[in-house]
């Protein structure tokens, strides 16, 4: 028996506008590129799903959606792909769901390189394959040169949440423990660096990861797991008075438990920049009962994502501010909302 390996039909090295024109030159590109790596259920216009956990009574569905735009869209520690599918699945991973299929849609700027594409979409189906999830639909458009930056990706994300589960940031009570997973900031000062328009030399890598089996094991060790989630654009600083706003109470951090690498303190320091809003793209917030404190640490420790995991304050009853702060003088200081933009096109 002879074995044959399909012909490449893809001769082209660059994306042009004749792979978004709806023709022979657009299916080569998705067939070659895209559905070969993906291998979604079927070539309909919309994927047809079905998982046991839909069945169980009171189980419900989990629907987030995200769009990626980061430069450069490679970079230490990732790429747009990486992130793309890290930060669909953290959104429902944070809410308690069990992520289950992803959608992604690529818009292509004319003169992409091809071999940039392959190598995003690897990254992606190396991270689907990780969390456990499939993407099943999407779509291409391509656009004149100067239209976009290269490639831009928008991913939404199905999961499902089981029953009894109902981690709602309104649920935060005074006296409830916030902790984080791991460094701060790592993501933020990665990417600045590598534009290279500042000449900062930095061994930094992006904190891309996903987090659903670190949720996992923390909700069945706490099971009573307030709310939950992701620092990523506005930082730390961003997520928790959000979080504080929502449950209408203020809480209090300490700056000495603040988990942050030296690189990342001398970095903002010499430009000025405040870490508590440096975006992340692997570290989440989350907010549990005291009594469950140490089963939370515990559990978050012994996963890959969690090593670094502290408590870095408590909720409280609300008194002025949302977020205050402790600082390593011993003073307090006020930690608000990010106001304008530290820094563009981050994630």
């Amino acid at each position: 028996m002879t074995i044959s390996t399909p012909v490449s039909r893809l001769r082209d090295t660059h994306v042009t506008l004749s792979h978004g024109g709806g023709g022979r030159a657009m299916r080569d590109l998705v067939e070659e590129v895209f559905t070969a790596a993906f291998r979604p259920p079927g070539m309909e216009d919309q994927a047809r799903l079905m998982d046991a956990a839909l069945q169980v009574p009171g189980a419900r569905l989990a629907f987030t959606t995200d769009s990626f735009v980061v430069t450069p869209v490679e970079f230490p520690g990732g790429d747009i792909g990486k992130i793309a599918v890290c930060g669909t699945v953290n959104d429902l991973a944070v809410g308690g769901a069990r992520p289950l299929w992803l959608s992604a849609s690529f818009i292509i700027e004319e003169g992409t390189e091809i071999a940039l594409l392959r190598r995003i979409v690897g990254s992606m189906v190396r991270e689907a394959e990780a969390a456990g999830v499939r993407i099943v639909t999407g779509d291409t458009k391509v656009v004149g040169r100067g239209s976009a930056d290269r490639v831009f990706v928008t991913t939404a994300g199905v999961g499902v949440i089981p029953p009894g589960r109902d981690l709602l940031a309104e649920a935060i009570r005074p006296g409830d423990v916030a902790i984080v997973n791991g460094v701060l900031g790592d993501h933020g000062a990665a990417i600045l660096a590598a534009r290279g328009e500042l000449a900062l030399s930095t061994e930094l890598q992006s904190d891309c990861q996903s987090l659903w089996q670190l949720m996992e094991a923390v909700l069945a060790a706490a099971p009573n797991v307030r709310a939950a989630r992701d620092a990523t654009r506005g930082g730390l600083a961003s997520a928790l008075n959000e979080m504080a706003e929502a449950a209408g109470v203020t809480v209090e951090i300490d700056e000495t438990r603040l988990p942050l690498r030296d690189e990342v303190r001398g970095m903002c320091e010499i430009l000025g920049l405040d870490p508590l809003y440096l975006a992340n793209e692997g570290t989440l917030v989350l907010f549990v009962p005291p009594d469950e404190a140490d089963a939370a640490l515990t559990a978050m420790r012994a996963t890959p994502a969690g090593r670094g995991a502290v408590a870095i304050g408590r909720a409280r009853a609300r008194a002025g501010m949302p977020v205050v702060m402790t600082t390593a003088f011993g003073g307090k200081r006020i930690v608000d909302m990010l106001v304008g933009e530290q820094l563009p096109r981050i994630c």
